[in-house]
């Protein structure tokens, strides 16, 4: 199944790395990825993942991840991630 998430990421060095890194580690695959900044520096990610597996356990991972400040799933992904494919 596909999920889009909605990241909003502090502009840390290595902090896109850690959050793809934690999508690939918890088995779901990057199928592409926008990003946006804001007017104060955060970027506004969005992800399209693939995998079979339950989606809210990604997400609480996430969440954890210092560089998050907030994380958003959809699972209807027909419309998602107008960005560059994985």
């Amino acid at each position: 199944m596909q999920y889009r998430l909605d990241l909003i990421v502090k502009p840390a060095e290595g902090a896109l790395v850690r959050v793809i890194g934690m999508v690939e580690r918890r088995g779901f695959v990057p199928r592409a990825v926008h990003a946006t900044p804001h007017a104060d520096g955060r970027w506004c990610l969005q992800l399209l993942v693939e995998s079979p597996r339950a989606i809210e356990t990604l997400r609480h991972q996430l969440e954890k991840v210092y560089d998050c400040e907030s994380v958003s799933v959809s699972a209807d992904a027909r419309d998602a991630v107008t960005g560059v494919a994985a």
